[in-house]
């Protein structure tokens, strides 16, 4: 048996159909169901399709062998989940919806959040008891009308402990509230007598339909007799290309000497926006390859380049600041997009790194429906299951990928449980990095050897470590 495909590339569109499934007589087998639909897909679009024998194109050689091997799944997730290529070392990221309306709304920035963002941690000498530090309070959102602030602790959700087990399962309620603690180090280095104090404060949280605006904050700080422009951008999302833009336009016109971009908190995004930034960091390379995208053996046709430019989609003037170094702030949360701009941008200028090593993820992703082309056209009005696989790898010009492991800091540092500091604040210990290192200082004195690492979790987006072609189309 065969599966005919046809793949075609339209802009930054990925329009797919493909043939129904043939018996030796050639007579079609139609078949609607959702299993259907994800071994389809999967078997078009996926990046490792030649690295998992079930998604071979000879794989089944009868239409009942192929409705055998579906119905032999319990489930659709399950089913998904056989397809995906070693799902611990290399494909973490591809996921399956049964909401894509959900999934839709999330990578435009909308999202049930009550605006508190959390790390979470260890508690000193224990395997499984978690406390939380707010890293983020995101603004005209509910938490910003309680007294939590960044660097706040707390350790109890609804009056009961953390641990790592209870601890999703506890953040995924609409309402809660958060018991106050506090994290005393001793006044030592030494992390094992660290401590975590009780409080009697509560604060009440509650979930709503939230837009963020990726870019939290920035600002323009002068240092002796330069001028540095800060930006933490927190997502790459297309709307708000033009505002970013913006920002760009006031660093252009305060004539700004460096520039600090924190990608700490930023797991990914739109690969458009992503080369618009890169472009309004530079400028000189207007029309040169800033990314590319690779595709699986299959779809080699529909190799993609993304190049530096000077107009955003709507045709604004891209405002270019000409740079041939800028220092990227990053942690362990800082994936796929944020990771793309300093693989790429390294090919070209120099890219000082500060922080903690990222995510490892420089593959890319499309939301894949049920049509007859897999895209949001016509799609199949009887259920909302997508897909959002893993579909393209980007390298930079010189064919170079991010490590699977994540790129590894110039500085390294990371955020202290007991020295947070402020978003933007010259005294904030990853800023304080990159601006000791424009005064050329060697004072930074870097002790993370010492510190305790946030958990490599997310709850709180679950499509999170997301870099997308922009192909929504609605």
């Amino acid at each position: 048996m065969k599966t005919k495909l046809k793949i075609i590339l339209f802009g930054s569109l990925l329009i797919l159909s493909f043939g129904c499934f043939e018996d030796y007589d050639d007579n079609v087998v139609e078949s609607t169901s959702i299993k259907d639909f994800v071994w389809k897909a999967m078997n078009a679009v996926y990046l490792y399709k030649s690295d998992v024998d079930d998604l071979s194109d000879l794989r089944f050689e009868t239409n009942q062998e192929y409705q055998t091997f579906l119905e032999s799944h319990d489930s659709t997730e399950n089913l998904f989940e056989s397809l995906i290529y070693d799902r611990q070392n290399i494909d973490r990221f591809s996921i399956i919806t049964d909401n894509y309306f959900e999934l839709e709304q999330q990578l435009s920035g909308v999202s049930r959040s009550n605006g508190a963002k959390f790390n979470f941690y260890l508690v000193p000498g224990s395997s499984n008891s978690v406390f939380g530090i707010v890293r983020l309070i995101l603004p005209n959102s509910n938490a910003s009308q309680t007294n939590l602030i960044r660097g706040v602790v707390f350790n109890k959700i609804n009056g009961t402990s953390l641990t790592i087990s209870n601890l999703s399962t506890l953040l995924n309620n609409d309402n809660y509230s958060i018991s106050l603690a506090t994290y005393d180090d001793n006044e030592s280095d030494t992390i094992v007598d660290d401590q975590i104090i009780d409080s009697d404060q509560i604060v009440n949280l509650t979930k709503e339909d939230y837009i963020e605006n990726p870019i939290y904050n920035y600002k323009i700080i002068s240092q002796n007799d330069d001028k540095i422009g800060y930006l933490m951008y927190n997502s790459f999302i297309g709307e708000y290309d033009y505002e970013l833009n913006q920002v760009f336009n006031t660093f252009l016109l305060e004539n700004i000497d460096h520039l600090v971009v924190d990608l700490r908190y930023n797991p990914g995004g739109s690969i458009r926006t992503a080369t618009a930034l890169a472009s309004m960091i530079t400028g000189q390379f207007n029309n040169q390859i800033f990314t590319t995208l690779k595709y699986n053996e299959s779809l080699q046709s529909n190799n993609q380049d993304f190049f530096f430019t000077n107009t955003l989609n709507n045709s604004s003037v891209i405002n270019s600041l000409n740079l041939n170094k800028v220092y990227i702030l990053t942690s362990n949360r800082s994936a796929s997009a944020s990771e793309m701009i300093i693989n790429s941008l390294r090919s070209y200028i120099d890219v000082i790194q500060i922080g903690d090593q990222t995510v490892g993820k420089s593959q890319a992703s499309q939301i894949i429906y049920d049509s007859q082309n897999l895209s949001r056209n016509n799609v199949n009005s009887s259920h909302t299951y997508a897909l959002l696989p893993l579909i393209a790898i980007t390298v930079n010009k010189n064919d170079e990928t991010v490590p699977p492991n994540g790129i590894t800091p110039n500085i390294s540092t990371i955020e202290k449980p007991s020295e947070y500091g402020i978003i933007g604040d010259s005294e904030e210990p990853l800023l304080k990095a990159a601006l000791l290192d424009i005064q050329g200082s060697s004072r930074f004195y870097n002790q993370i050897d010492n510190n305790i690492y946030p958990l490599k979790y997310s709850l709180s987006n679950k499509f999170e470590n997301i870099m997308y072609v922009n192909s929504r189309k609605k």
